[in-house]
């Protein structure tokens, strides 16, 4: 598999990210796929396919150098490419440009943002906040990102942070969706996607009166979907919020 380092091939490699890993003195490196090292580590990602170009040792990636079988046994202790590699995507660096680490940063600190925004409101308006918002709060706090670990999990170790700075609860929002009409079941299946949780659902003469429990980055979504769907017939409201205990629920 590692003929695709050859010079009529190197070219096509554009998509290609190492890691590297010092050991026993020596360097060793793995060819990836952009963008999956990170979903490997926080275990979004669990096929080991999906993340290796070739289930290859490397000392040097770029320019198609093996590494020797008897340097993996003596420095790894075992001689199956593929449970080193695991160990160097475990332990190893994720080789980037400046430039693409910081493309890396901007986009994870907007997905942190975005995720917090989803998930959490204003307690004094009991709506969302814009995710421009949170931005805001995340510089504030001076909020440092880590590439190795997902949004989401960041999200729950940014959440406390930001309440120093502004009013905010992890939260979600329990709504009443009023739909008659002949295409009031049409509309109450694409409603009920968007709901975490459908709490009540009662049908009378036609018409369908659904509480159901939401995450604040649906409710705009939901509300003007309702409007246009039922031509401004459905209605659509806030009863309260189910502030969410810490654990009870992942993000």
């Amino acid at each position: 598999m590692s003929k695709i380092f050859t010079p009529t091939n190197q070219i096509r490699l554009t998509n290609v990210a190492i890691v590297r890993l010092k050991k026993g003195g020596k360097r060793f490196e793995i060819a990836c796929y952009k963008n999956k090292v990170v979903s490997w580590r926080s275990k979004i990602e669990k096929d080991i396919d999906e993340v290796l170009q070739t289930h290859t040792v490397f000392t040097n990636v770029s320019k198609g150098q093996v590494a020797k079988k008897e340097d993996l046994i003596k420095i790894f202790g075992k001689e199956d490419q593929t449970e080193i590699c695991k160990e160097i995507l475990e332990k190893g660096e994720l080789q980037v440009s400046d430039k693409e680490r910081h493309s890396q940063i901007d986009s994870l600190f907007k997905d942190i943002a975005t995720t917090v925004a989803d998930k959490c409101v204003n307690p004094e308006t009991k709506r969302p906040y814009p995710v421009s918002i949170i931005e805001k709060a995340m510089k504030d706090i001076h909020f440092s990102v880590n590439v190795n670990k997902s949004a989401k999990q960041q999200s729950l170790d940014v959440i406390p942070l930001i309440k120093k700075e502004i009013p905010l609860e992890r939260a979600q929002m329990r709504v009443r969706i009023l739909l008659h009409g002949k295409d009031a079941r049409k509309i109450r299946d694409k409603a009920v996607k968007l709901a975490m949780n459908v709490e009540e659902e009662n049908w009378e003469a036609g018409t369908a009166n659904i509480i159901c429990l939401i995450d604040p980055g649906s409710f705009r979504t939901l509300d003007e979907m309702i409007k246009t769907e039922t031509k401004g017939s459905g209605q659509f409201e806030l009863l309260n919020l189910k502030e969410m205990v810490e654990g009870e629920q992942a993000l």
